[in-house]
């Protein structure tokens, strides 16, 4: 719901028009050149803009858009212009079988290494903030809708149903999979080794 491709055309015919992407998400931008490239086989004429859609349309057959902008593009927008709306993750989904991950967050080996006890403690973290955010959605989505511009209900759908918060094998395995199709121009290693942090116990409670 908020990494999409919003096109005037279907997207086999964008080859040499013009598409704007928006300046907020490296990999969204990548992922949709991708797509565009080797999924439809067309080869655009790319500019770099700021997230708005109607300013990147007065330029652009189709624009790419993340976050708040994709969100008010695919409800409000779209519909209203006659626009398509593509889903990035969709879209990788029905080509490679597997989930993509917009975001992770990650700590570098040696670090862990060095600091294995602050590490843990904000991996549990995060995890608690995760666990205590999804079973109260509901009341986040209230709170959000203060300075949104989305319902609550838009919102707890798009916290509890739209996003994915897991992270294992067939996440790692697009993880992977995107760092090979990518390797050849993005200076990743194509072959990416991840370990995931085991979820650290609670801090023992010392006996009398």
């Amino acid at each position: 719901m908020s990494c999409v491709i919003v096109s005037k055309l279907p997207l086999d015919e964008l080859d040499g028009r013009r598409v704007a992407l928006g300046s907020t998400s490296r990999t969204s931008v990548r992922l949709a050149r991708l797509l565009l490239e080797e999924r439809e086989g067309v080869r655009p004429e790319y500019f770099s803009c700021p997230p708005d859609l109607d300013a990147m349309l007065a330029e652009a057959d189709a624009a790419v858009l993340i976050g708040d902008p994709a969100l008010r593009a695919s409800l409000e927008q779209a519909p209203r212009q006659g626009l398509a709306v593509h889903d990035l993750g969709a879209m990788w989904k029905e080509w490679t079988g597997l989930p993509f991950v917009f975001a992770v967050w990650a700590a570098r080996r040696e670090y862990v290494e060095q600091h294995p006890e602050l590490t843990a403690a904000v991996h549990r973290a995060f995890l608690e903030s995760r666990d205590l955010s999804l079973a109260e959605a509901a009341m986040v989505a209230e709170q959000a809708a203060r300075w949104e511009a989305f319902d609550a209900p838009l919102l707890e759908r798009y916290f509890s149903e739209a996003l994915d918060f897991s992270l294992g094998e067939r996440q790692l395995a697009g993880l992977a999979e995107f760092a090979r199709r990518v390797a050849h121009d993005s200076g990743f290693a194509p072959d990416v080794t991840i370990r995931l942090l085991e979820p650290a116990a609670a801090e023992p409670v010392a006996a009398a």
